[in-house]
C-alpha cells in the first residue's frame, strides 16, 4: 500500500514539475482522449485491456485500466495508467507526425509496469495507437487500437 502511494506521488511530482509554466495552455480538446478497448494474444489465450477515458493533468494523461485474461482468470489485474506526453508533442500530432510516448501502469496491489508506445495520427484528433506493456524483463504486451481526443 505504501508503495502504491509513493508512486502515485512521484507521478504527480513529475508532472508538476515538468509543466513549463511558459507553455502556451493545451487547446480544450486536448484534454481528455479516448482510447478504444484492444486484445492481443498469449500463449494458448488472449489478454483484453479497456480503460476508460484519460484525463491530462501536466503533462500526464491519467486513467484506469482493466486487463482479463482467458482462459487464465486468476491473472486478471485492475490499475491505474499514467502516459508522459509533453505540449511539443501535442504539437506534433496536430500536424499529423507520429509520437513515441512513455509511461507506467500501477497495478491495485502497487506492482509497476513500464509502458512505451507511439501514436500515429490521422488528423488532428484521431489517429491509431501501439502500446507495449513490459509485464517482465522477457515478457511485453503489445496492444494495436485507435485513440480519440474528446475535450474537456
Amino acid at each position: 500500500m505504501l508503495r502504491r502511494l509513493f508512486c502515485a506521488l512521484l507521478c504527480c511530482a513529475a508532472a508538476a514539475v515538468s509543466a513549463d509554466p511558459a507553455a502556451p495552455p493545451v487547446p480544450a480538446v486536448y484534454q481528455r482522449v479516448q482510447v478504444e478497448p484492444t486484445k492481443t494474444s498469449i500463449y494458448i489465450g488472449s489478454v483484453a485491456m479497456t480503460m476508460p477515458v484519460f484525463s491530462r493533468k501536466g503533462v500526464l494523461y491519467e486513467s484506469t485500466y482493466h486487463a482479463r485474461v482467458f482462459p487464465y482468470f486468476f491473472s486478471n489485474e485492475d490499475g491505474r495508467l499514467y502516459i508522459e506526453i509533453t505540449e511539443s508533442q501535442l504539437q506534433k500530432l496536430r500536424r499529423g507526425e507520429a509520437v513515441d510516448f512513455t509511461g507506467r501502469a500501477i497495478r491495485d496491489d502497487g506492482d509497476l509496469r513500464r509502458v512505451e508506445g507511439r501514436a500515429m495520427p490521422h488528423d488532428a484528433v484521431t489517429g491509431r495507437i501501439k502500446v507495449r506493456v513490459f509485464v517482465t524483463k522477457k515478457i511485453q504486451l503489445i496492444f494495436n487500437t485507435t485513440y480519440r481526443f474528446v475535450g474537456a
